[in-house]
């Protein structure tokens, strides 16, 4: 990928600059300024690549009758699924968006399969009964909050629970929801996220701060996402993206 090039880049840079003040001289400001201007070209080239490749994915989006995230989430989700997908974390290739600034009422959780570029799943889904009531506004991954937490997620084990068939999820940001099985935040089916209760009283219920979903969605949406597929959470917050290392 080209992601590679570039840290090979920035390494020989870096690299070379260490050979040359090894000699306890100063770094030149003419070889200063060489390193920024080569450092910051393949910053540039890179973060354009990635955004034409964005670009292009999402024009292409397979939507199978549903409909499409915004543009802004689907590029931040698949930055997060590309540097990830690097790691080895990722051995489901999916990815599971929520966008949270959309009002419960509306279904704002896709499964995307990353293989073909088409979109599995499109469902309502619930946010923490503290976190807001129609709107998401209020995000924590502390323990007993009963809020949602923000940022990317591996999927772990299925289990039956006191809330039927279930999927674990491992938070992978410190700090932002790596609290996730402390706090036993899952996938799980709930009636309070009914289409039913949309249509009755303008929102979904709400839940302890796990993603709960319709019931019948529940088992499709677990088999397909199960066992190391990505799932990201969003929401519009400065203080998420200047905590994350991801993003």
């Amino acid at each position: 990928m080209k992601q590679k090039n570039f840290y090979w880049l920035f390494a020989s840079v870096a690299f070379f600059g260490n050979v040359v003040g090894s000699n306890t001289l100063p770094m030149s400001n003419e070889y200063s300024s060489i390193v920024e201007k080569v450092a910051n070209n393949a910053v540039d080239s890179e973060e354009s690549s990635f955004e034409s490749t964005a670009k292009s994915l999402y024009s292409s989006l397979e939507l199978n009758h549903y409909n499409a995230p915004a543009r802004a989430v689907f590029t931040a989700a698949l930055k997060g699924y590309y540097k990830l997908l690097e790691t080895g974390k990722i051995k489901n290739e999916k990815l599971t968006i929520v966008d949270f600034s959309l009002s419960s009422a509306k279904p704002r959780l896709w499964v995307i399969d990353m293989k073909d570029n088409s979109i599995l799943l499109q469902s309502l889904v619930a946010h923490g009964k503290k976190t807001g009531e129609e709107y998401a506004t209020t995000f924590s991954n502390k323990v007993n909050s009963h809020m949602s937490s923000l940022g990317f997620y591996t999927t772990g084990e299925t289990y039956t629970g006191r809330n039927g068939f279930s999927l674990r999820l491992d938070g992978l940001e410190a700090g932002i929801n790596d609290k996730a099985r402390e706090r036993a935040i899952v996938i799980h089916g709930a009636d309070y996220a009914s289409p039913d209760l949309v249509r009755a009283q303008g929102k979904l219920g709400r839940s302890y701060g796990c993603p709960a979903v319709p019931m019948e969605v529940n088992d499709d949406l677990i088999d397909m996402i199960k066992d190391k597929s990505l799932l990201f959470i969003y929401y519009p917050s400065s203080q998420y993206e200047l905590k994350s290392k991801i993003v």
